[in-house]
């Protein structure tokens, strides 16, 4: 994970900006999450958070909301961005998702792993990122954890680099077949996770499945003309692309899925239906 965290510490202001060069996954995951969160004041922590793209206007909604983070810079950010909204954070803590303190105790309402699940490469660790997700969660908690398809990596090079699959063909067939990438130093190694794959790994741990999304809906890597626009034509983009986002047809076309799901007393698993 030191590798995670350097890459972090490296990106800047990228971290925050990314969720504005692609403003559909962002508003698409704020609805989702608006649809299935408690009201405020209830309590959020935000795992693998970076600068609080969603701490922070979650905090401005009047949740109380704690941020957690591996890199330190990242968290600087968030901070400098909390003070800029005039909101305040109740904690901002530099941990490891596979390795919570344990002052962060078991009764948020709402925990987000946004981020997390991207960089971690096993079953097991995943597995274990989850479970110490929930069991920092009261029964009936609400879990919302994002992964990057398994083919988005092959859309992006389609734009920027189309002669990545001629390079190596081994290795972009090993990425095609397990979803892991590890070459490199310049990047953190990533998981892209094949969408069948999502609900079993979650219901796994015991969770009730409220939702699937596919956040991009139909725009991933088509966005130029649509973040464009604002106002009536904006929200009626949103309300297109959260509406698709639930349909298992387009799960592969997005870069990015949402799982949403409820912690049960009883830890029972569940089934998909809409939020």
């Amino acid at each position: 994970m030191s590798r995670v965290a350097k890459f972090y510490d490296a990106y800047g202001e990228r971290e925050w900006t990314r969720l504005e060069r692609h403003r559909m996954e962002y508003a698409v995951t704020m609805r989702a999450l608006a649809r299935v969160l408690p009201p405020p004041p209830a309590r959020v922590l935000d795992i693998g958070g970076g600068p609080g793209r969603y701490s922070v206007p979650l905090a401005a909604q009047g949740y109380t909301v704690t941020l957690v983070d591996l890199s330190p810079v990242q968290l600087d950010r968030a901070r400098m961005y909390a003070e800029a909204s005039g909101v305040t954070l109740e904690a901002i803590i530099e941990a490891d998702a596979l390795d919570l303190p344990a002052t962060i105790t078991g009764d948020f309402d709402v925990t987000l792993l946004l981020g997390p699940l991207y960089h971690l490469l096993t079953s097991d660790d995943r597995a274990c990122a989850i479970n110490a997700a929930l069991r920092r969660m009261r029964p009936g908690g609400i879990l919302a954890a994002a992964f990057i398809t398994r083919f988005a990596p092959f859309r992006d090079a389609a734009i920027k680099d189309p002669l990545w699959i001629m390079r190596d063909p081994s290795y972009v067939e090993r990425v095609l077949q397990t979803g892991i990438h590890d070459q490199g130093d310049d990047l953190a190694h990533a998981y892209f996770a094949h969408p069948a794959e999502v609900v079993p790994c979650m219901e796994a741990a015991g969770l009730t499945t409220i939702a699937l999304l596919g956040v991009e809906g139909i725009v991933a890597g088509h966005e130029a003309a649509i973040n464009a626009l604002t106002g009536e034509a904006w929200e009626a983009w949103v309300t297109l692309n959260e509406r698709l986002a639930h349909d298992p047809a387009l799960l592969g076309a997005a870069d990015h899925v949402l799982y949403i799901g409820r912690k049960p007393a009883d830890r029972v698993a569940g089934h998909v239906h809409h939020v």
